[in-house]
């Protein structure tokens, strides 16, 4: 590398690049070189603070610079196939968020690039990284929780997004649910062969005409003979609601909604607690950072990232699975990596 600490380029100042450059920007063996928005001339303000030398509307300005060692995808999904080729051929690390693409051909195309050039890819599925689940995974793979039997996620936004935004965001399954998809997958170290789905729009019906749900029952049959269910909605009106149960032949895991304090309070008009933190932002940007700082790590260490490429596809195959079924009424088995 061109210099002891890892010089980054961001492609992309949306919410979720500018949560990656706050975070980046504490952290000591990085240096925030670059980052590319086509709208970087409303960005000026927020540019002034944000702890970054440059600011462009051309990402190939990043990809070109031989001074860069690794860069963040982090702009709208049917932009990430080509500049994740792009950046592998340029010999550029890679953090990508999900999901890679929309179209299954393109991702396995960008993979095939990023497996030839040898560069790191690492996808943005930060919920591995909470602590909570974490823990979870590791009681399932030491057995405490005997044989798993079922693994149960439920995954709810406090609000639906804007209609332009369902418009392009591919639909739930890729958009939302696909981080369940990977959870399933983390939680069980086991394949999903097959799903069945049953979902409506009725938390905004005006997303049905738009082709896509609001809410969702999902099914799962794991590789190893574990059962699964998720369930989703674009709005619980409490906040932010993310909890999971792993159950098995000797016991259960479970992970309870993240909370501004634990405290509860008991009076005659009964018990109250705090509602689930707000939303993503608020109650996985421990993981966003952890996340992040393991990217670093498989660089410096010439070592494996722990959530590749692989990972990426197989979530967005039962992202797709789920769709096919949704539009069918029927299971749906899930493609396999050949």
């Amino acid at each position: 590398m061109a210099e002891s600490k890892i010089v980054v380029g961001v492609i992309g100042a949306g919410r979720i690049g500018k949560l990656h450059i706050d975070n980046m920007k504490n952290m000591k063996n990085v240096r925030l070189k670059s980052v590319s928005d086509v709208f970087a001339d409303q960005l000026e303000d927020w540019f002034q603070s944000s702890g970054v030398e440059n600011m462009t509307k051309d990402y190939h300005e990043i990809i070109n610079d031989p001074g860069i060692d690794a860069i963040f995808i982090c702009s709208p999904t049917d932009t990430h196939t080509s500049i994740i080729k792009e950046a592998a051929n340029s010999g550029k690390h890679i953090f990508c968020e999900k999901p890679i693409s929309f179209s299954d051909e393109e991702t396995v195309e960008a993979y095939e690039v990023v497996r030839k050039t040898g560069v790191k890819f690492q996808i943005g599925f930060n919920r591995r990284y909470d602590r909570n689940y974490s823990k979870v995974r590791t009681l399932v793979e030491k057995g405490e929780i005997g044989d798993l039997h079922v693994l149960k996620i439920t995954s709810r936004d406090p609000e639906p997004p804007s209609l332009d935004y369902v418009s392009r965001s591919g639909g739930i399954f890729v958009d939302m649910a696909i981080h369940d998809f990977d959870m399933a997958r983390f939680i069980t170290g086991s394949e999903v062969e097959e799903v069945y789905v049953q979902g409506a729009a009725l938390v905004n019906p005006k997303i049905a005409e738009l082709g896509d749900i609001d809410t969702a029952i999902i099914s799962l049959k794991f590789a190893n003979g574990a059962i699964g269910v998720i369930d989703n909605s674009r709005q619980a009106v409490y906040g932010y609601d993310q909890r999971l149960e792993a159950f098995g032949s000797k016991g259960s895991a479970n992970v309870k909604n993240e909370t501004e304090s634990r405290v509860e309070v008991f009076s005659k008009d009964g018990v109250k607690e705090d509602n689930p933190l707000h939303f993503f932002l608020e109650r996985y940007n421990d993981a966003y950072i952890r996340e992040v700082k393991e990217f670093f790590d498989a660089i410096e260490n010439d070592s494996e990232v722990t959530c590749n490429f692989v990972d990426g596809i197989m979530a967005q195959r039962i992202a797709m699975a789920a769709k096919e079924s949704l539009e069918s009424g029927q299971p749906v088995k899930v493609k396999k990596l050949s």
